[in-house]
Protein backbone atom coordinates (compact mmCIF):
# COMPACT_ATOMS: atom_id res chain seq x y z
CA UNK A 1 0.00 0.00 0.00
CA UNK A 2 2.10 3.02 -1.10
CA UNK A 3 0.11 4.58 2.44
CA UNK A 4 2.83 3.01 4.27
CA UNK A 5 5.91 4.16 2.16
CA UNK A 6 8.62 6.88 3.01
CA UNK A 7 9.01 8.65 6.12
CA UNK A 8 5.54 9.55 6.94
CA UNK A 9 4.69 6.20 6.98
CA UNK A 10 1.49 5.51 8.18
CA UNK A 11 1.17 8.71 8.68
CA UNK A 12 0.37 9.18 5.15
CA UNK A 13 -2.89 9.26 4.16
CA UNK A 14 -3.67 11.24 7.29
CA UNK A 15 -1.13 13.90 6.30
CA UNK A 16 -2.52 13.92 2.41
CA UNK A 17 -6.25 14.39 3.78
CA UNK A 18 -5.06 17.48 6.16
CA UNK A 19 -3.40 18.84 2.56
CA UNK A 20 -6.58 18.44 1.20
CA UNK A 21 -8.67 19.79 3.83
CA UNK A 22 -6.24 23.01 3.79
CA UNK A 23 -6.58 23.49 0.23
CA UNK A 24 -10.31 23.22 0.02
CA UNK A 25 -10.35 25.90 2.80
CA UNK A 26 -7.70 28.41 1.02
CA UNK A 27 -9.43 27.59 -2.27
CA UNK A 28 -12.81 28.83 -0.94
CA UNK A 29 -11.26 32.36 0.51
CA UNK A 30 -9.63 32.71 -2.58
CA UNK A 31 -12.70 32.47 -4.58
CA UNK A 32 -14.28 34.81 -1.90
CA UNK A 33 -11.99 37.76 -1.90
CA UNK A 34 -12.07 38.97 -4.87
CA UNK A 35 -15.48 38.95 -5.28
CA UNK A 36 -15.53 40.78 -1.68
CA UNK A 37 -13.32 43.69 -3.98
CA UNK A 38 -15.77 44.07 -6.28
CA UNK A 39 -18.37 44.68 -3.93
CA UNK A 40 -15.97 46.62 -2.25
CA UNK A 41 -15.72 48.65 -4.86
CA UNK A 42 -18.94 49.84 -5.16
CA UNK A 43 -19.03 51.23 -1.54
CA UNK A 44 -18.12 54.87 -0.79
CA UNK A 45 -14.54 55.18 0.68
CA UNK A 46 -14.77 56.51 4.02
CA UNK A 47 -18.63 55.31 4.17
CA UNK A 48 -19.96 52.85 6.84
CA UNK A 49 -20.46 49.72 4.52
CA UNK A 50 -16.70 50.31 2.92
CA UNK A 51 -15.63 49.56 6.53
CA UNK A 52 -17.66 46.37 6.90
CA UNK A 53 -15.75 45.18 3.48
CA UNK A 54 -12.40 46.55 4.94
CA UNK A 55 -12.93 44.26 7.95
CA UNK A 56 -14.41 41.10 6.11
CA UNK A 57 -11.69 41.12 3.42
CA UNK A 58 -9.43 41.69 6.71
CA UNK A 59 -10.92 38.70 8.84
CA UNK A 60 -10.97 36.52 5.33
CA UNK A 61 -7.65 37.01 4.99
CA UNK A 62 -6.45 36.72 8.63
CA UNK A 63 -8.56 33.45 9.89
CA UNK A 64 -9.17 31.42 6.73
CA UNK A 65 -7.00 31.97 3.57
CA UNK A 66 -3.50 33.01 5.45
CA UNK A 67 -3.23 30.00 7.86
CA UNK A 68 -4.94 27.23 5.00
CA UNK A 69 -1.84 28.62 2.83
CA UNK A 70 0.51 28.11 5.13
CA UNK A 71 -0.89 24.94 6.05
CA UNK A 72 -1.18 23.64 2.42
CA UNK A 73 2.62 24.65 1.84
CA UNK A 74 4.00 22.63 5.07
CA UNK A 75 1.87 19.90 4.64
CA UNK A 76 2.35 19.81 0.55
CA UNK A 77 5.85 19.74 1.12
CA UNK A 78 6.30 16.86 3.49
CA UNK A 79 4.06 14.66 1.31
CA UNK A 80 6.24 15.64 -1.44
CA UNK A 81 9.48 15.10 0.11
CA UNK A 82 7.79 11.43 1.23
CA UNK A 83 7.46 10.72 -2.09
CA UNK A 84 10.79 12.14 -3.02
CA UNK A 85 10.85 14.70 -6.31
CA UNK A 86 13.21 12.87 -9.10
CA UNK A 87 11.11 11.89 -11.95
CA UNK A 88 8.44 13.53 -10.47
CA UNK A 89 7.16 15.71 -13.60
CA UNK A 90 3.85 17.08 -12.42
CA UNK A 91 4.70 17.54 -9.20
CA UNK A 92 7.43 20.01 -10.10
CA UNK A 93 4.82 21.67 -12.30
CA UNK A 94 2.07 21.37 -9.49
CA UNK A 95 4.47 23.11 -7.24
CA UNK A 96 5.25 25.94 -9.74
CA UNK A 97 1.44 26.83 -10.10
CA UNK A 98 1.08 26.52 -6.27
CA UNK A 99 4.38 29.24 -5.85
CA UNK A 100 2.68 31.67 -8.53
CA UNK A 101 -0.94 30.98 -6.64
CA UNK A 102 0.80 32.30 -3.62
CA UNK A 103 2.33 35.17 -5.64
CA UNK A 104 -1.50 36.25 -6.55
CA UNK A 105 -2.40 35.23 -3.17
CA UNK A 106 0.05 38.29 -2.42
CA UNK A 107 -0.87 40.30 -4.73
CA UNK A 108 -5.10 40.04 -3.67
CA UNK A 109 -3.75 40.92 0.51
CA UNK A 110 -2.09 43.76 -0.96
CA UNK A 111 -5.01 44.83 -2.94
CA UNK A 112 -7.33 44.55 0.50
CA UNK A 113 -4.56 47.27 1.96
CA UNK A 114 -5.05 49.87 -1.28
CA UNK A 115 -8.97 49.69 -0.69
CA UNK A 116 -8.74 49.91 2.72
CA UNK A 117 -6.81 53.15 2.43
CA UNK A 118 -9.50 53.95 -0.50
CA UNK A 119 -7.67 53.39 -3.73
CA UNK A 120 -9.48 51.83 -6.10
CA UNK A 121 -6.25 50.76 -9.01
CA UNK A 122 -8.23 48.11 -10.65
CA UNK A 123 -11.36 48.20 -12.87
CA UNK A 124 -14.21 45.87 -11.36
CA UNK A 125 -14.13 43.91 -14.99
CA UNK A 126 -10.01 43.13 -13.95
CA UNK A 127 -11.36 42.24 -10.57
CA UNK A 128 -14.25 40.09 -12.23
CA UNK A 129 -11.66 38.16 -14.40
CA UNK A 130 -9.54 37.90 -11.60
CA UNK A 131 -12.39 35.86 -9.50
CA UNK A 132 -11.87 33.34 -12.01
CA UNK A 133 -7.96 32.83 -11.76
CA UNK A 134 -8.54 30.36 -8.61
CA UNK A 135 -10.91 28.15 -11.07
CA UNK A 136 -8.13 27.29 -13.49
CA UNK A 137 -5.42 26.83 -10.82
CA UNK A 138 -7.64 24.04 -9.41
CA UNK A 139 -8.51 22.60 -12.95
CA UNK A 140 -4.23 22.56 -13.34
CA UNK A 141 -3.41 21.16 -10.23
CA UNK A 142 -6.09 18.52 -9.63
CA UNK A 143 -5.40 17.17 -13.16
CA UNK A 144 -1.54 17.30 -12.46
CA UNK A 145 -2.05 15.60 -9.06
CA UNK A 146 -4.70 13.06 -10.23
CA UNK A 147 -3.88 12.09 -13.52
CA UNK A 148 -0.15 12.69 -13.25
CA UNK A 149 0.29 13.20 -16.94
CA UNK A 150 4.25 13.38 -17.06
Amino acid sequence: MDGLIGWLGGAYPWVKAAHLIFVIFWMAGMFMLPRFLVYHMAAAPGSAEEALWIERERRLLRIIIDPAMAIVWILGLALAFNIGFAGQGWLHAKLAIVFLFSGYHGWLAGLTKKFARGERPLAERTLRIANEVPSLVTIAVVILAVVKPF
